[in-house]
């Protein structure tokens, strides 16, 4: 019923930059918050950025200053912009969306994830 899908992720030199992005699609009713999380190898996954409707940002202290959280309601797209790029970014990055659903004619809990899409910080 709904789907999320990310891309843009990739294999970048330390200092680098990428954009993802996570385009939704689906029996949508409403999307409040969307954001990105990823997870490290041998680590537990850790939130990155959030976003909200009305544009409020919530960052992980790792990466203030480095990445931007961003989103386009009419596209239904979350994207997250990451310079200075260091190999401890190296991850899986996940982006996920909470909001509501059509289900029938009645409304139900929207909180999907993405794929995922790996992110390579190397020389």
């Amino acid at each position: 019923q709904v789907q999320l899908v990310e891309s843009g992720g990739g294999l970048v030199q330390p200092g680098g930059s990428l954009r993802l992005s996570c385009a939704v699609s689906g029996n949508i009713f409403s999307i409040n918050h969307m954001g990105w999380f990823r997870r490290a190898p041998g680590k537990e996954r850790e939130l990155v950025a959030t976003i909200s409707t009305g544009g409020s940002t919530n960052y992980a202290d790792f990466v203030k200053g480095r990445f931007t959280i961003s989103r386009d309601n009419a596209k239904k797209t979350v994207y997250l912009e990451m310079n200075s790029l260091k190999p401890e970014d190296t991850a899986v990055y996940y982006c996920n969306v909470d909001g509501r659903l059509w289900y029938g004619v009645s409304l139900r809990t929207l909180d999907a994830w993405g794929q995922g899409t790996l992110v390579t910080v190397s020389s």
